[in-house]
């Protein structure tokens, strides 16, 4: 019998594979439709989202909103963007500050079959290195700001992005061409996926 994208939301919700490793337990945040067009992934909830259940219910996803030019109403429509990060449940913190890195379990597990059941995705927003890393292997560049600079190789249907965090600031500094090009361009093309979804 064939999977619905509904009942895999339900296995993954349930899934308690990485239990023993999450100091917060298990709480898998993600969204995803048969119609959505935009599918962002990132790295891994923090400590508010997983209180909350809300992906990028953070400064982080303000910064992200920003760079998208989207209103909460539509980033948060599921029949329009789908969120579906690298790892599903927070992490921990690392020892020298910041969340771990997702766990290395949940990317493999299940999204390739999320992606099967996700048929109108048209753009995958590759927000970070963990997302880079798994979705572009030998096509990615020796470091995040290379391959974020040749985010054209990538188009149209993958474009990578730094993370939209507080550390991220001072990179963003360093690069001031990424706002000044790449974010127009990936509001141009947000902007017209989504507003043949909502038609």
């Amino acid at each position: 019998m064939t999977q619905t994208l509904p009942s895999l939301l339900a296995e993954v919700r349930a899934c308690r594979v990485c239990e023993g490793h999450l100091p917060l337990g298990p709480q898998p945040v993600l969204r995803a439709s048969k119609t959505a067009r935009l599918l962002i992934v990132g790295q891994a909830p923090g400590t508010k989202v997983h209180a909350s259940g809300v992906p990028w219910d953070d400064a982080s996803g303000d910064h992200l909103r920003e760079w998208l030019a989207l209103d909460h109403q539509t980033f948060y429509d599921e029949r329009q963007v789908a969120i579906v990060p690298m790892g599903f449940c927070y992490p921990g913190t690392a020892k020298k500050g910041g969340d771990l890195p997702p766990r290395p379990e949940c990317a493999p597990l299940w999204h390739a079959r999320l992606r099967a059941l996700m048929p109108s995705v048209e753009l995958t927003l590759l927000v970070g290195q963990y997302a880079q890393a798994h979705y572009l292997g030998r096509r990615k560049k020796a470091t995040l700001t290379e391959t974020v600079a040749a985010y054209r190789e990538y188009l149209p249907d993958l474009l990578p992005t730094p993370h939209p965090s507080w550390r991220s600031r001072l990179w963003m500094r360093k690069n001031p061409w990424f706002e000044a090009e790449v974010v127009p361009q990936l509001r141009e093309r947000v902007a017209v996926l989504l507003s043949s979804t909502a038609r």
